[in-house]
């Protein structure tokens, strides 16, 4: 009897760990190394390809305007996956350096915007991408650039398209 209700705990683990499995991201499933050509297999042509400082190339698969995510995958010269990953999250918008980066900067990392915009009298320009924080709450990140085009400050805020109080007011 203990050796069956063992083997049933075992049965049960394993087909747990098995779902689980199912539940990787896609852009989990590739590793350094792999070759770009299963990936864009994967993802189909990208969207947007970047140039990046090594000599490599970022090829990125956007969902915005609408969508939350968009899937980065830098390649090296040799044509290797050196990662992939969804760059619009916090842990990537993090990485924007106030009085450094720049438009190109900002481009290369997240791709083109959902949305952009002017504000005359703070003369800056905003880009606004929108994602999902923690998998759980809507937000917009805006990046705000002077008229040199310098990233000077940066704003998250709840995505007004989600909230059933403002939904209808836009």
């Amino acid at each position: 009897m203990f050796k069956r209700r063992s083997l049933i705990r075992f049965i049960a683990a394993a087909l747990g760990a098995l779902a689980l499995a199912g539940c990787v991201p896609p852009w989990q499933q590739f590793h350094a190394g792999d070759d770009s050509q299963a990936v864009i297999a994967r993802f189909g042509q990208p969207k947007e390809v970047y140039d990046l400082p090594d000599g490599g190339k970022r090829l990125m698969w956007p969902t915005q305007p609408m969508g939350e995510t968009t899937i980065a995958a830098d390649i090296d010269g040799s044509g290797k996956v050196l990662n992939v990953r969804q760059v619009l999250q916090p842990n990537e918008f993090y990485k924007a350096e106030i009085g450094k980066w720049t438009r190109t900067d900002v481009l290369v990392n997240f791709g083109r915007p959902e949305e952009t915009a002017y504000f005359p009298l703070m003369k800056k320009e905003a880009w606004t991408y929108r994602y999902l924080e923690d998998g759980v709450w809507y937000m917009l990140y805006s990046f705000y650039f002077d008229d040199q085009g310098i990233l000077r400050l940066t704003q998250k805020t709840p995505d007004p398209l989600h909230d059933p109080d403002l939904r209808n007011r836009f």
